[in-house]
């Protein structure tokens, strides 16, 4: 029976994903090419309960998934001080595939981060909060050629509620950017909304799926991007 109810709800994972995908792309209009797809594929190694490292390769889709966005590979750290706190760091090689102005193509960029992350509960509810800065430069171009880096600070926010008997429990994220650089305004110029779910397999991984709202703030004609995502991880614990 409990095999059987295993099965059902990965059957209906994979039905919710395939809802999600097809109401989002009859949702653009002719004239429309804000729908993207991000697809993450992940390797998590905990050597004891205090330490995390993971290594992961993610492609995203732009115009309704007619182009490629940009593909990296990234590799993250995090260190639990406790059992509700954490602090965590990230670098990211990015190749951005650059569709606008005269010069095109294909571009290397490279990111890092650093995290502080609190997480608590509160009856069937689990809440974590997260405040990153991040860093990101175009390795083609130099300060020299009026190249700065891309700071933002982002705080994040997220709900989970645990329903009994049920694998899959729904997740709410709300994030907002705050992005700063030399030579630009500085300011809140973003926030992003995600909805989603996962799927725990245990030995075989974890399937995450998701849908996300982003939209631009303090433009003239702010742009908006529906985002569906897809990721697996698997999790190598030290016994």
């Amino acid at each position: 029976m409990k095999k059987k109810n295993s099965y059902k709800q990965v059957c209906l994972f994979m039905v919710l994903f395939g809802l999600m995908l097809s109401n989002m792309a009859n949702a653009q209009s002719s004239d429309s090419k804000n729908l993207n797809a991000w697809s993450t594929v992940s390797i998590e190694y905990k050597p004891n309960k205090k330490w995390s490292f993971e290594l992961a390769e993610q492609l995203r889709l732009k115009e309704n998934l007619s182009l490629v966005d940009e593909y990296f590979t990234e590799l993250q750290t995090e260190y639990s001080v406790n059992k509700n706190f954490s602090l965590g760091a990230g670098a990211r090689f990015i190749r951005q595939n650059d569709t606008e102005g005269n010069i095109q193509g294909y571009e290397n960029h490279f990111r890092f981060q650093f995290d502080a992350s609190y997480k608590h509960k509160i009856n069937d509810f689990k809440l974590d909060y997260r405040l990153r800065y991040q860093n990101k430069n175009d390795l083609s171009v130099s300060s020299d050629e009026g190249d700065y880096a891309n700071q933002h600070l982002r705080f994040k926010t997220g709900i989970e509620y645990n329903i009994k008997n049920w694998k899959l429990d729904p997740q709410f994220s709300a994030e907002i950017f705050n992005h700063f650089e030399k030579g630009e305004d500085g300011g809140f110029d973003k926030y992003r909304l995600t909805f989603g779910t996962d799927y725990d397999m245990k030995k075989y991984g974890k399937i995450s799926l998701y849908y996300r709202f982003e939209k631009e703030l303090n433009v003239d004609l702010p742009e908006t991007t529906n985002i569906i995502g897809l990721s697996y991880k698997y999790t190598i614990k030290n016994k």
